[in-house]
């Protein structure tokens, strides 16, 4: 059977450097030891990001011990971002390392399956039209194999119609996989690496929405008592995770812990029947190796002689544990994790500390960079320095490390440059409609890629050998935070970036496209650029400028014509030598995760409409993020982004439309204190459009001159049909709307619609999903004193900058009731 040494190094890759670069007090460890002692395993199952039971999870991996892993079948993708504009992959991988931050606080692992998050939907048929259920099945089933728990807890049951599709798809899923996973003859390609697993038992994590679960008479469930105070932990179950949910920033879920006692309950789907715990049956995997017990006797001795004051009097105790596990002949999965294990506790307890470390953050492929390797044992146990490799490097340092006395090698790696960058595994192939292209199996379950450039360093520790793992890391000192790790992160020689993502062929937009070539080596003379997908003669190349100081060219195309109303436009650099480069470089950065690099590729969305607009002046009050603002301006608006001490009457008079971004009434307490300033604005003839808010927390209930309310109705399926009163204004000034521009629009047709509104507004749009009732509040619009009022919870911060030709004219539509009046 071939190894998943890959699969299992990244799912242990994150959590172990951690450790490394910081000393654990004796009680952290003496937990850690009592977790290397359980060989129990819990697999939970949701959707998202987020869906998890952080309580349940800290229960288990600090009280059972267990070894808990998360397997959310999406990134998170589709969702909404509070604390930025990026949406789509860019928040799919804020979320996937935010829920690496909550498993490296509650002490859970994290996996993946390939699943794309497109968005909501409201129930499981809606769900699997868009994803391949075999894929995403064949994908629990892999995770099942390979992890092999011995119970599976879904967040969500199985009933339709009680949340959103995607969770009652997910528990679906896990389902059908627990009995498939044990089954040779499903999936059979997967046996060359893994084999068949029979979990003991399912549950779903009961509860009840807005009250605590009660237990069905016939029902067989198991409640946790997980508000427990944790002496090693010094903190709550509950505490860890308050803790671990607040990671998740991007969604607005920073908690505040319950104090107190506090009950979980899982209910049991199927499996063996128990009578005292979800456990029941459950045999240490311990007793599966031929020397089982004797490493379970060498456990009990080192737990039972723990040398708090004096750690690395535990070495002896520990090196004849490991000496037993790698003594034995089993290369199962749960072997080798513990394997890694116990050279981990083993380096804990003398307090050693590694560090592969580069003075720079961002390198390109082809380049030589020094970097420096060093290593501190503050314990009097001898640790011998053997080798220290990768692929690309090696290094022999034969040295010996003890006493608090450093060593340290300072080399020089020369990059390949056919060396892979640093784009996402999930990234680097198209989408296959809603599943990621992840072909090798090998990548389905792991959350990231792993370091960049990493190196394996032997050590020698009496007579044992410890392979020390360590990342390239770029490491420096910021004046406010201090030490500040941050990936090292590869990209491509020669960066090519647009400056839209859209270009409009309509009267008055900026129909000029720069291109910006930047060199990461030497300037390269004689290169040019190609535009694929147009004719010759419906381009033009206006200008190109050389700028060798600052290692760059710049091109700027000018765009005549279009055979198509949408057309993707492709446009790559081509070296003199034939190298081809059409990828552009994505930075996120957020201070609670890791900065973050991907690649886009080079293209254009290339719109021809023949519209009216007047190119007035708009302010944009910004909410919690989006990129409308860039595309008004490529459609010839002139924009101005409005702070707070804009938001007064007599600098608002200054645009004939004001427009506010998506959320802001839950962000921006100044707004809400000035909605007396909007409504002056508009009854002296102005134009406002506010986009959608969520209900809660929702800082001021006036949103608009009369009342609305906001609820939690949305239609979910973007092609879903709208009635359409085409004699309303906002779809006959300037800009004739048809039932065509309904069509092509992304993810949704809108959400957090209205309720409750008062007679003065009008709504021209009725929208519904399918078997749903129709819902006419996704468009308010109202005249009040000399201005015009509209409150939208279409979701245009998606449909714009995907350049959707019939929601860009509806918007241009809302727009120009400011120039009408």
């Amino acid at each position: 059977m071939k190894n998943l040494n890959w699969w299992l190094f990244n799912l242990c890759f994150f959590a172990s450097f951690n450790l490394f670069a910081q000393s654990k007090p004796s009680s952290i460890i003496y937990h850690d030891l009592l977790r290397f002692q359980e060989t129990k395993r819990v697999l939970y199952v949701a959707a998202h990001p987020d869906d998890e039971n952080t309580r349940l999870i800290a229960y288990l991996a600090n009280a059972e011990h267990a070894e808990v892993a998360y397997l959310s079948l999406t990134r998170g993708d589709g969702g909404q971002n509070l604390i930025g504009k990026e949406l789509g992959i860019e928040l799919g991988l804020i979320r996937t390392h935010e829920l690496l931050r909550a498993r490296e606080t509650d002490g859970g692992r994290q996996f993946f399956s390939r699943a794309l998050d497109f968005g909501f939907s409201k129930n499981p048929d809606e769900t699997f039209n868009n994803w391949d259920r075999e894929k995403l099945l064949s994908d629990v089933v892999w995770i099942i194999r390979s992890y092999q728990p011995d119970i599976i807890i879904n967040r969500f049951n199985t009933i339709p119609g009680t949340t959103h599709g995607h969770h009652t798809s997910s528990a679906l899923l896990s389902v059908e996989a627990f009995s498939k996973a044990a089954d040779p003859n499903v999936f059979p390609e997967q046996l060359k690496y893994t084999q068949p697993w029979q979990a003991k038992r399912i549950f779903w994590n009961a509860y009840n929405w807005g009250g605590q679960y009660e237990p069905e008479e016939g029902k067989v469930y198991h409640r946790f008592m997980v508000g427990e105070f944790n002496p090693l932990l010094g903190t709550t179950y509950s505490q860890i995770a308050a803790d671990s949910r607040t990671m998740h920033k991007s969604q607005g879920f920073g908690s505040t812990s319950q104090i107190g006692r506090g009950n979980d309950f899982i209910e049991m789907v199927k499996g063996e029947a128990f009578y005292d715990t979800p456990f029941d049956g459950i045999s240490s995997r311990w007793g599966q190796l031929e020397n089982g017990n004797e490493i379970r006797k060498a456990i009990n001795k080192t737990i039972q002689e723990f040398d708090f004051l004096h750690p690395q009097n535990n070495v002896g105790n520990l090196l004849v544990i490991k000496r037993l596990l790698d003594g034995q002949g089993d290369s199962s999965n749960w072997v080798k994790e513990k394997q890694g294990d116990i050279n981990q506790l083993i380096l804990d307890v003398m307090g050693v500390k590694a560090e592969f470390i580069v003075r720079k953050e961002i390198a390109y492929t082809g380049e030589k960079i020094n970097v420096e390797l060093i290593f501190n044992n503050p314990s009097a146990f001898p640790v011998q320095l053997g080798t220290f490799v990768s692929g690309i490097f090696h290094q022999d340092l034969n040295a010996v490390a003890k006493d608090n006395e450093p060593v340290s090698k300072a080399f020089e790696i020369q990059i390949p440059r056919d060396y892979p960058i640093s784009q996402p595994f999930w990234l680097k192939n198209p989408l296959d409609n809603s599943i990621f292209g992840i072909d090798d199996l090998m990548k389905i379950g792991p959350p990231v890629n792993g370091a960049t450039l990493k190196g394996s360093l032997n050590l020698q520790i009496e007579d044992q050998s410890i392979p020390m793992e360590l990342a390239l890391t770029y490491k420096y000192n910021d004046q406010v935070d201090g030490e500040v790790n941050q990936p090292f992160t590869l990209v491509p020689e020669v960066n090519v970036s647009l400056d839209k993502a859209n270009l409009f062929l309509i009267p008055g937009a900026d129909d000029l496209l720069r291109v910006d070539v930047s060199f990461r080596d030497k300037f390269i003379k004689g290169g040019n650029i190609e535009i694929k997908g147009l004719d010759n003669d419906q381009y033009q190349i206006m200008n190109i400028l050389e700028d060798e100081r600052r290692n760059r060219v710049l091109y700027t195309v000018k765009f005549l014509d279009s055979d198509q109303e949408k057309k993707e436009i492709w446009i790559n650099y081509v070296t003199p030598d034939g190298r081809k480069f059409s990828q552009d470089t994505k930075r996120i950065i957020y201070k609670h995760i890791p900065n973050l690099t991907y690649f886009t590729n080079t293209t254009l969305n290339l719109v021809k409409m023949d519209l009216k607009t007047s190119g007035q002046q708009i302010g944009y009050i910004p909410g919690a993020g989006d990129d409308v603002p860039e595309v008004l301006r490529s459609l010839g608006y002139q924009v101005s982004i409005l702070d707070d001490a804009d938001l007064r009457k007599n600098r608002l008079t200054d645009f004939k439309t004001v427009i506010v971004g998506i959320r802001a009434f839950n962000v921006n307490q100044n707004l809400a204190n000035n909605v007396d300033q909007l409504m002056e604005y508009v009854k002296d003839g102005g134009n406002l459009i506010v986009q959608y808010n969520t209900a809660s927390p929702l800082l001021t209930r006036d949103l608009g001159p009369y009342p609305f309310s906001i609820s939690r109705d949305r239609v979910a399926v973007e092609d879903s049909p709208v009635k359409v009163d085409f004699s309303h204004p906002l779809l006959r000034i300037p800009n004739k709307i048809t039932m065509r521009d309904f069509d092509g629009w992304v993810q949704e047709r809108g959400l957090y619609f209205t309720s409750n509104w008062d007679p003065a507004y009008s709504t021209p749009f009725t929208m519904q999903d399918p078997g749903e009732n129709p819902s006419m509040g996704s468009l308010l619009f109202t005249q009040y004193g000399k201005g015009t009022y509209t409150y939208s919870g279409i979701s245009w911060f998606r449909l714009l900058p995907a350049g959707v030709p019939g929601a860009v004219k509806l918007f241009i539509n809302l727009i120009e009731q400011g120039s009408e009046r």
